[in-house]
C-alpha cells in the first residue's frame, strides 16, 4: 500500500502560532530598546535594555523554531 504525503494541520498551527509569537516579539523588542536608549538618564535604563535585548534574541529564536516546526508538519520528520 502506498502512503500519501500529507500536512499535518496540528502541527502546521502550532508552527504558525509561534511565528505570530514571534512577529509580536520582533516588534516589542525594537520598540522597548527605543524607548531605553531614548532616556539613559532614567532609573529603569538598564534593565529596560536587558529586558529589550533579551525579546530580540528570543523573537529569533522563535522564528527558527516556527519554520522548523512548519517544515516537520510537511515533511513528516
Amino acid at each position: 500500500m502506498e502512503q500519501t504525503n500529507r500536512t499535518d494541520k496540528q502541527l502546521l498551527f502550532k508552527g504558525i502560532k509561534t511565528l505570530v509569537f514571534a512577529l509580536l516579539s520582533l516588534f516589542m523588542g525594537p520598540i522597548l530598546m527605543h524607548l531605553a536608549l531614548s532616556d539613559k538618564e532614567n532609573s529603569l535604563y538598564l534593565p529596560l535594555l536587558i529586558v529589550a535585548s533579551l525579546i530580540c534574541a528570543f523573537a529569533v529564536f522563535l522564528i527558527f523554531k516556527g519554520i522548523k516546526i512548519i517544515m516537520a508538519s510537511m515533511f513528516k520528520k
